[in-house]
């Protein structure tokens, strides 16, 4: 996201990390369809850096991870369901791909490899991108109750026979607690400052900084740790005195379930609304693809919040997305 600095400037800050499976692609690939079946002219003028190829850079990336021989790996991009709120990215990246949409029923594992369902017999899979969380692709590893996965892929996993993406446990990064920790990740493991900052962030649990997040909560941002979708957020300035009340109870109560951000003056964007064309705050997601190199797209899913004055853009909250032009040199 871009917000003001200290110093009154325009900077661009990293909100927060995505690493277990990230959505939202779908959209940026979509939107820029749209911009470009509605202002042709607009794409001939200038000179915009296209998005499209994205769904053919992600296929290059998966079939790279597949077991080791395996020289024309099957990829499947493995859905919990079409009741799941991201069903139509899972669909649109596996038809763009031009590779199977899988739900767990439609796997099994056999002397530990895994194998698809199909009309002419089973088929080995070599790499699955998964769109479950950890908790949910083996029952007989993690919850048992879980029917979306699937029985002994966890075996067949630990046996290199199938590879996943992304890997299990990557969603540690995903929680706000590490967040605070990521800049000095980068400067242990890569020798270097990262370019963004993370917006400043106090951890409830310890003593000190609980001690000013309810003395101040009126002027914070309040998140839970494993939180989500805007779900389970305090925005300060935007809450009543009882909202406020009730949120320093719950701080009180599991301090190590909170962090809390400075309120940041998020950039705007001339947004459509219904009365008429005005300002609404905006952040960026980009898509990072990292494997034998790292790829990111010249785009990304801007979110905005469409109520006027919000700070959450998340579309589970009503926000709205736009088109994200980077011009080509």
């Amino acid at each position: 996201m871009r917000a003001e600095n200290a110093a009154g400037e325009g900077e661009y800050y990293v909100l927060e990390d995505n690493l277990r499976v990230p959505s939202g692609v779908s959209y940026m690939l979509e939107n820029r369809r749209m911009m470009m079946r509605l202002f042709p002219e607009l794409f001939a003028r200038h000179g915009i850096a296209p998005v499209a190829h994205y769904p053919d850079l992600l296929l290059e990336k998966l079939r790279a991870v597949a077991p080791q021989g395996v020289n024309d790996p099957t990829v499947v991009v493995l859905t919990p369901g079409m009741y799941n709120s991201a069903y139509f990215e899972h669909a649109f990246l596996a038809q763009q791909m031009g590779v199977e949409l899988v739900e767990g029923q439609d796997l099994f594992v056999k002397d530990n490899f895994v194998y698809m369902r199909t009309t002419q017999g089973p088929q080995r899979v070599d790499v699955i991108y998964r769109r479950i969380d950890d908790d949910f692709l083996d029952p007989q590893v993690f919850r048992a109750d879980s029917s979306i996965g699937c029985a002994g892929l966890m075996a067949a996993y630990r046996a290199g026979n199938v590879n996943l993406a992304n890997a299990i446990g990557t969603g540690v990064a995903d929680d706000k607690s590490i967040y605070p920790y990521v800049p000095r990740l980068i400067e242990f493991y890569l020798g270097e400052k990262p370019l963004l900052h993370n917006v400043p962030t106090r951890m409830c649990r310890e003593a000190e900084s609980l001690a000013y997040v309810l003395a101040h909560l009126p002027e914070l941002v309040v998140k839970e740790v494993h939180g989500a979708g805007g779900y389970g957020m305090l925005v300060g300035p935007a809450a009543t005195q009882a909202e406020i009340k009730d949120f320093a109870e719950k701080i009180k109560a599991h301090p190590e379930r909170y962090i809390a951000q400075p309120t940041l003056a998020l950039s705007t964007c001339p947004t459509y609304v219904e009365s008429g064309v005005a300002p609404r705050h905006i952040d960026l997601r980009p898509f990072v693809l990292s494997g034998k190199t790292v790829s990111i797209v010249p785009g990304g899913l801007t979110r905005v919040a469409l109520t006027d004055g919000s700070l959450v853009v998340n579309s589970s909250q009503g926000g709205g997305v736009k088109d994200t032009w980077v011009l080509a040199g």
